[in-house]
């Protein structure tokens, strides 16, 4: 074949194979609201869109983790927006939060001709600020600067991002700023929300320590987070004693992120940790994965569902729950939080997130006292608020007498909720079927449930109520509400079972032994002083 022929072949060629790739063509479109979008093509490739406004936002977020957990959207305010996409058939999935309906459009992009405008109405099914709910996430990694748009697209009302990250043992926050050093005053945020003005709050000063090497070398200690604090912390973990009193100084709260970190039951003593994260940052939209992260922590009589490959993601969940109540048991009064650690992992900001009740309106001082004061449930879809003798979540009765407690309030769900339970000192003592009853009017696509129950109790005991919604693909318990508890107390202490404090003197006992030899003497007696706080505990825990 001569020269010539072989260029004009390769022309032909390549002219016919560019013809198959047909030019991207120019989408436009909108939403009623801020919101999050997927793109997603036929075949499962997702696309991102870009605001078409000047005065408009658009944060993409693209984060794969495997095959089956992946995170990739874009974040848009409330203006029109454009995306460049080749010809073909694709769907378009707007969320807002928990509280609007999602927004679903199929469009076919022709290859001539003209290209259809994508309309998106997401409807509200519930207003939670209307009935002084405000939500939050106290897990953040997201660029302080994208957070203006995160938080209007999520509708949260608090993010807290972790502008101070620690992963080192003996630094110091101050020498670590993963965020830069921002001044100590709340970013405030106005918007327009179904009720009328709506005002967002970022703290930008938190902190987290999340350990993994001593001296330079591998050994993994665990993560605390420091939320609202003041100014750049100084001290450095191990020791952990410091830390605690510097949060306290600084008027902080301490979230103690995942139960089954190395130190995670020693911290909750010795530091008294605040927070326990019901909804943390291995639950996700997305495709469940750490099936083995700490599998070795696992405790084998708790009855946590597991495969061949570790723990499902129903067992991560009930193994987080069970490990909160056996603290609860152990008289850690810990109350609940919800963050997602978006940024770094397959989530969006505010899958799993916190309510707080405000009775007087929101404010970021009252939010966070509230917050503090257990006043809360967290969430990754249903909504679940009740009383408990007339009374809020978090109180604490004291000189209680037993009775019959009387649980009122509703569980309302985008979708069927399939359980709702009564939770009394980590055992479920009552199981509610829902109602999922219909709004009358049908303006709202809304399920909810009444509840109206009495409960005996003869001892001192917490009580919490939690359910979960139907989803497909066999993710029920994905997908679910956990309201703070309230505590009765009649007659002591609540006694922990011998199985729950067990398990946390073995884990006291594993890490003495693991330190030993890496940290000093004086660091390794906090797990020592937590050991003898267990065993104390131990003598008078229940078969």
């Amino acid at each position: 074949m001569s020269r010539r022929a072989l260029i004009v072949m390769m022309v032909a060629w390549f002219a016919a194979g560019t013809a198959l790739a047909a030019e991207p063509r120019q989408v436009r479109g909108s939403a009623n609201v801020p919101c999050r979008l997927y793109i997603q093509d036929s075949a499962g490739k997702f696309f991102f869109a870009r605001s078409s406004a000047p005065q408009g936002s658009a944060v993409v977020y693209d984060v794969k983790r495997s095959a089956t957990s992946h995170e990739q959207h874009t974040t848009l305010s409330a203006h029109p927006f454009g995306a460049e996409l080749p010809p073909g058939k694709y769907t378009f999935t707007a969320e807002h939060g928990k509280e609007h309906a999602p927004a679903i459009a199929e469009v076919t992009i022709p290859e001539t001709g003209d290209v259809p405008e994508v309309k998106l109405s997401l409807v509200p099914w519930i207003d939670m600020h209307s009935q002084r709910w405000y939500s939050g996430d106290t897990h953040v990694h997201r660029k302080l600067e994208d957070l203006p748009n995160l938080i209007e697209a999520e509708d949260l009302h608090v993010a807290l991002p972790l502008t101070y990250w620690v992963r080192a043992a003996y630094e110091s926050p101050n020498q670590k700023p993963a965020g830069g050093h921002p001044e100590p005053k709340p970013i405030v945020i106005h918007s327009t929300g179904t009720e009328g003005q709506v005002e967002r709050v970022i703290w930008p000063i938190n902190t987290e320590y999340e350990l993994f090497t001593v001296n330079g070398k591998s050994h993994t200690e665990g993560a605390v987070f420091v939320l609202n604090h003041k100014t750049p912390l100084r001290p450095a973990a191990p020791p952990v004693g410091p830390v605690a009193q510097a949060a306290r100084d600084e008027g902080a709260l301490l979230d103690l992120d995942k139960h089954s970190w190395n130190w995670s039951m020693m911290i909750v003593p010795i530091m008294d940790v605040d927070l326990y994260e019901l909804a943390n940052n291995h639950v996700w939209r997305t495709g469940f994965l750490f099936k083995n992260w700490t599998l070795d922590m696992l405790p084998r009589d708790w009855e946590i569902e597991t495969d061949a490959d570790g723990y499902t993601e129903r067992g991560w969940i009930d193994w987080g729950f069970k490990n909160y109540y056996a603290l609860l048991n152990c008289g850690f009064r810990m109350r609940p939080s919800g963050g997602t650690g978006a940024g770094v992992h397959p989530v969006p900001l505010g899958f799993g997130r916190v309510y707080v009740e405000c009775p007087d309106g929101f404010s970021y001082g009252a939010w966070l006292k509230g917050l503090n004061a257990g006043r809360s449930f967290v969430t990754t879809g249903p909504m679940l608020r009740v009383t408990f003798d007339g009374q809020p979540l978090g109180t604490v009765f004291k000189q209680a007498k037993p009775h019959a407690v009387h649980i009122t309030g509703t569980a309302e769900s985008l979708r069927p909720l399939i359980r709702i339970e009564v939770i009394v000192n980590g055992e479920v003592a009552r199981v509610i079927t829902p109602q999922n009853r219909a709004p009358a009017n049908l303006k709202s696509p809304a399920l909810s449930t009444k509840i109206d129950e009495q409960v005996p109790l003869e001892h001192s005991s917490w009580i919490a109520l939690r359910c979960f919604e139907e989803r497909d693909g066999g993710r029920n318990h994905s997908f679910y509400a956990h309201t703070a508890p309230v505590h009765f107390e009649i007659d002591g202490p609540v006694r922990p079972r011998e199985r729950e404090v067990n398990y946390f003197i073995r884990r006291m006992e594993q890490e003495i032994a693991r330190n030993r030899g890496v940290l000093a003497d004086a660091e390794v007696a906090e797990y020592e002083k937590a050991l003898a706080i267990y065993q104390e505990i131990a003598k008078r825990a229940r078969p």
